[in-house]
């Protein structure tokens, strides 16, 4: 094999590969608007042109189709840069208004072109490279797009000028794009569905392929099945062309997977407060009506707007904002009864961030209560009323739209007045909920859980983190509504009770079990069916006549739903059966 040498950089030479892919390798930049992973060698746009010098003769060629021979390349002699420069003033007057081309002009000392500037285009972006008709054809294989016309009038378009039955607003041909000349709205029928990213809450949509969140565990991409072109019609797999590592398979399919454990710690986590009972409050039917999570994620740096606070209904900086607490928490009529204990708190904090962010803008926070229950919670409260938040103590009773503005009916409980406050944008701070799949869980586990659907511990005091089924523990919100620094304690805790349990070298069992009375039970089987821990079967008798009731006393609990079940009072529990309580009883009032 001979040897190639890039800008004097000696190599051996690789047939296989292109020149672009070599220099590439060898960390030599050589421009390029065409050459995407997805797709071969292409060469349309020119820019990557070389000077291969092989047996004393000298010649131009594009980097991104020219193999990697033997001989010399110079991607910067003075021919090169010639020719570049007149290639990007041709791109000039074909596309004046694409950004990438003026910059690249610009780093070639090309200020403007000497060509008309064709400004009949209706687009005046598209360099014609081809890329999106080559995705299209080769990659996803539709072909619903394709060149239209020659030469001066050459243009890219769909059959007949007409939106194409075969395009499915995959966005390929967009993805492709170098100069973002491509909109697929002009070549669908059907109109593009932006796949909302959850993590966002919504606020933007997501691929196909993606990572559901930051910290995800594995952190690894998934594959949205019910979306993805190739699971659709077997074709496309861009995504595995530009893995470097070949990781992408779209062979694998879910597994269930069964594993033996000795404890299990519950964080279910939570829900927000499905706030289609508070239609008056306008969530989910007016943009500029959000939840506190929705604008978490616009104030976060990594959010939609990488920071920026901005109304989803125009884009437009919002002036005034208004937060409204206790929406959905702490209403027993059409709500949740209980408080949320996180909400005032990070209302506060949004508030705060706000005022950091405009800071010439109104925050506003009505109020039923302000509950500061923590470290430094109080002080917190009082640097945002220091930096201008203000709080009205009133309830809100309604928020529509006037025009451009989000109008706030509520009420100033101190003062006694009705209030109408016109703002840019509402922020409710909705009850938090347990999470949807709680309570089916909680029936597998048999696990006990309150009215609302949240875990219930063992005892509120002494034992905070278990529950009252051995070996399995609480964390988080799954118990009830909490911050994060009390989710962390208590997931702590949890951990630290598995460890205590897993360092025995004998399990105990409380020995307040419920047992059965042979000479009483008939066999008749209520308690097994009511029994939520399994651990009663019945057995045949000894004799051969008839059945009785075995009881697993490690399973049992002694909740004594079995005592209450059994018609002829044969279950009994240990030291509290009915002949104990009736002594005890008489005992104490015979003192």
């Amino acid at each position: 094999m001979g040897k190639l040498i890039i800008d004097g950089i000696e190599t051996e030479a690789a047939p296989s590969k292109t020149v672009l892919e070599v220099a590439r390798e060898l960390g030599i930049k050589i421009p390029t608007l065409c050459s995407h992973p997805s797709l071969p060698p292409y060469g349309s746009c020119r820019i990557c042109v070389v000077e291969a010098i092989w047996k004393g003769r000298s010649k131009l060629h594009t980097a991104c189709t020219f193999p990697a021979w033997e001989g010399e390349i110079r991607t910067d002699s003075e021919p090169v840069r010639r020719l570049r420069r007149n290639i990007l003033e041709l791109m000039l007057a074909e596309a004046p208004e694409a950004e990438d081309i003026r910059a690249l002009a610009r780093e070639f000392g090309v200020e403007q072109t000497r060509f008309p500037v064709r400004e009949e285009k209706e687009n005046k972006k598209c360099i014609m490279c081809g890329l999106c008709v080559r995705v299209c054809q080769d990659v996803v294989g539709f072909a619903a797009i394709g060149f239209e016309n020659r030469g001066y009038r050459r243009e890219i378009a769909a059959p007949f000028r007409e939106p194409s039955d075969a395009c499915t607003a995959c966005g390929a041909c967009s993805f492709v794009c170098p100069t973002g000349a491509i909109d697929r709205r002009l070549f669908a029928k059907v109109e593009p569905k932006p796949i909302p990213s959850e993590f966002d809450q919504g606020t933007t949509s997501r691929p196909c392929i993606y990572t559901p969140f930051p910290q995800a565990v594995p952190n690894k991409p998934v594959i949205d099945t019910r979306n993805c072109v190739y699971f659709k019609n077997g074709n496309c797999q861009v995504c595995a062309k530009v893995c470097v590592p070949r990781a992408v398979d779209y062979e694998q399919q879910d597994e269930v997977l069964e594993e033996e454990v000795g404890a299990i710690v519950v964080a279910t986590g939570f829900d927000l407060f499905d706030m289609k009972t508070y239609g008056s409050y306008g969530l989910h039917r007016h943009p500029d009506v959000m939840s506190g999570l929705d604008f978490e994620r616009l104030l976060s740096a990594s959010g939609p707007t990488k920071g920026e606070v901005r109304r989803p209904s125009d884009g437009k900086v919002p002036k005034r904002v208004i937060f409204v607490k206790c929406a959905g928490s702490r209403d027993a009529e059409q709500g949740m009864p209980y408080c949320s204990k996180v909400c005032c708190m990070y209302s506060a904090k949004h508030a705060i961030l706000y005022k950091h962010r405009v800071p010439d803008g109104e925050a506003l926070v009505f109020y039923i209560d302000v509950r500061t229950a923590g470290k430094d919670f109080e002080e917190f409260y009082k640097r945002a009323t220091d930096e201008g938040v203000n709080y009205v103590r009133g309830k809100v009773s309604k928020v529509f739209r006037r025009g451009d503005k989000m109008v706030v009916w509520g009420s100033d409980t101190i003062s006694g007045r009705k209030l109408e406050v016109e703002a840019d944008l509402v922020v409710l701070a909705t009850a938090m909920v347990p999470d949807r799949s709680a309570l089916e869980l909680a029936r597998m586990l048999k696990i006990q859980h309150n009215a609302h659907g949240f875990f219930t511990e063992a005892h509120p005091k002494l034992r905070p983190v278990e529950t009252a089924t051995a070996g399995f523990y609480l964390a988080g919100a799954a118990q009830g509504p909490k911050d994060i620094p009390e989710t962390v304690a208590q997931a702590s805790a949890a951990a630290s009770k598995v460890l205590e349990l897993f360092s025995r070298k004998e399990l105990t069992h409380d020995p307040n079990v419920a047992a059965v009375d042979e000479d009483l039970c008939s066999g008749c089987g209520i308690c097994v069916d009511v029994c939520p821990y399994k651990a009663r079967e019945l057995i045949e008798r000894k004799d051969g006549k008839g059945w009785v009731i075995k009881v697993t006393e490690v399973l049992c609990e002694g909740c004594g739903a079995c005592s209450a079940a059994c018609p002829v009072g044969a279950c009994q529990q240990a030291n509290l059966k009915d002949k104990q309580i009736e002594q005890m009883a008489r005992a104490g009032l015979q003192d």
